[in-house]
C-alpha cells in the first residue's frame, strides 16, 4: 500500500493496466460473461464438441464440417507421443509433482517435432494442433506410468477428445454423461484472457522463444497455488466435509474461524461466474445418472450459505472439482486437466503474439540505494 501511495502510477500484479491487445476472448464484467472470438463461451460448451471450439479459438472461425472433419482427424492421428518420451517417464520420481514431470515431458514431446523451432503462423497452428492432441495423452499416461507404475492405455481413434482422454486415464469407455462433463470443463477451461500462465506464455515467446518453451513456462504458472491448484484445493475442503449434515453450519465456521474457503470469487468477476451454471447442468446429468447427488448436495449448500454470508459466487473450480472426483479422478490430476484444455488459449496468444511481436519489456520503479561509493573487500 505504502509503494501504491508514493508512486500512484503503480498498479500491484498490473490490475487493470492493459498488457496487449488480442482478439482471442473477452470477459465482460459488467455482464459476468465470457466470448471465445466473439462467441458466448455458454454456447460452445452446450452445442460443440471440445475439438470445434479449439478450431475456433486456433484460428478465429468455426469450422465447416469438411474443416471440423479434418481437424478431428488429424487430432486423432497426432494423439500418440513419441517411445523415447514414454521412457522419460519411466525414470521420473514416483513422489514428484503432477504439473512438475508435465512441463519435463512437455520439453521432452518438443525435442521429437522437426518445426519446433519454427515460428512461422503456419508451423504454429500446426504444433498447436499437435500440442493439443498429445497433451491429453501426456497426462493421462504421465499419471498412470509415474505415479500408479502401470503401462501407458494407447490412445483410441473410436473416441472423441474427451472420451479418449477419459478411457487413457481408467482404462475403461466412458459412459456419454461422464464425456459430456470432460468436453464442457475442457471448453470452459480453454481460455481466459491475459491470465497468468497466459501472459507467462506471451511474454516467453515474445523473445522470439517457440510455442513449447512458451507452454512449458504456462504450466509453471499454473502449478502455483494463486492461479492453478484451486480445483484440487476445493475438493479437500469438500473431502474435509464429507457429508451433507457437516455441510450445514460449514460456511459460518469456516469465517469465524477466518479459513480460506476455496473455490468461491473471482478477481475477474463482480456478480457471477458464467461458466458455473453451464458444468452444474452436465453435472447434476451426471450425478443422476450414476445415482449419487451427495456431492451435487453439499455444493448446493455451500454456494447457498456462501452467497448469503459474503454475496461471494462460485467459480468453475467449484463444480469442476467435486465433478472430477465423482468421476473418480485422482486429485493430483485435476490441475494437469486444466493444462490440456489451457494449452489451446495459450497456444493462440503465442502464435497471436509472434505474428505481431514486439519483445516485451516493462519498466519498473527503482526502490534501492542510489551511487554507493565501492569500497575494497580488504576494507569492510
Amino acid at each position: 500500500m505504502a509503494a501504491q501511495l508514493q508512486h500512484p502510477e503503480y498498479s500491484p500484479g498490473l490490475q487493470g493496466i492493459p498488457a496487449g491487445i488480442t482478439r482471442i476472448s473477452r470477459i465482460d464484467v459488467e455482464r459476468s460473461s465470457l466470448t471465445y472470438r466473439g462467441y458466448d463461451v455458454h454456447i460452445l460448451a452446450e452445442h460443440t464438441p471440445v475439438e470445434e471450439t479449439a478450431y475456433l479459438v486456433l484460428n478465429g472461425e468455426l469450422p465447416t464440417k469438411a474443416q471440423l472433419d479434418a481437424f478431428t482427424k488429424n487430432l486423432v492421428s497426432e494423439r500418440e507421443i513419441p517411445s523415447k518420451v514414454y521412457d522419460v517417464m519411466r525414470c521420473l520420481p514416483t513422489s514428484s509433482h503432477p504439473m512438475a514431470w508435465l512441463q519435463t515431458l512437455v520439453s521432452a514431446v518438443a525435442l521429437h517435432d522437426p518445426e519446433s523451432a519454427d515460428n512461422s503462423h503456419d508451423a504454429n497452428i500446426r504444433k498447436a494442433t499437435r500440442l493439443f492432441a498429445k497433451m491429453g495423452t501426456v497426462v493421462a499416461n504421465g499419471y498412470r506410468v509415474v505415479h500408479e507404475g502401470k503401462e501407458p492405455v494407447a490412445p483410441d481413434s473410436s473416441l472423441g477428445h474427451a472420451a479418449n482422454f477419459l478411457y487413457m486415464l481408467k482404462g475403461t469407455k466412458p459412459m456419454q454423461s461422464a464425456a459430456d462433463v470432460i468436453n464442457t470443463s475442457m471448453i470452459l477451461y480453454m481460455e481466459h484472457d491475459f491470465n497468468c500462465s497466459t501472459f507467462t506464455a506471451r511474454v516467453i515467446v515474445s523473445s522470439n522463444s517457440d510455442l513449447y518453451s512458451g507452454t512449458v513456462g504456462a504450466i509453471g504458472a499454473l502449478k502455483g497455488n494463486l492461479h492453478g491448484g484451486a480445483n484440487e484445493a476445493a475438493m479437500e475442503m469438500l473431502l474435509e466435509i464429507g457429508s451433507v449434515e457437516k455441510a450445514h453450519g460449514f460456511i459460518d465456521r469456516a469465517l469465524a474461524e477466518k479459513k480460506k474457503i476455496m473455490g468461491f470469487g473471482h478477481r475477474e468477476y463482480r456478480k457471477s461466474d458464467s461458466r458455473v451454471p453451464i458444468l452444474k447442468k452436465v453435472g447434476k446429468k451426471l450425478s443422476e445418472d450414476l445415482g449419487n447427488m451427495k456431492w451435487w448436495d453439499i455444493a448446493e449448500i455451500l454456494e447457498k450459505d456462501m452467497w448469503d454470508a459474503k454475496q461471494l459466487f462460485p467459480n468453475v473450480d467449484f463444480p469442476a472439482a467435486w465433478l472430477y472426483y465423482l468421476l473418480e479422478l485422482p486429485i493430483h490430476v485435476y490441475t494437469p486437466i486444466f493444462a490440456v484444455a489451457r494449452t489451446v488459449g495459450w497456444s493462440a496468444h503465442m502464435i497471436e503474439q509472434l505474428d505481431s511481436n514486439r519483445i516485451i519489456r516493462p519498466q519498473s520503479i527503482y526502490e534501492g540505494q542510489m551511487t554507493r561509493d565501492f569500497v575494497p573487500i580488504e576494507e569492510r
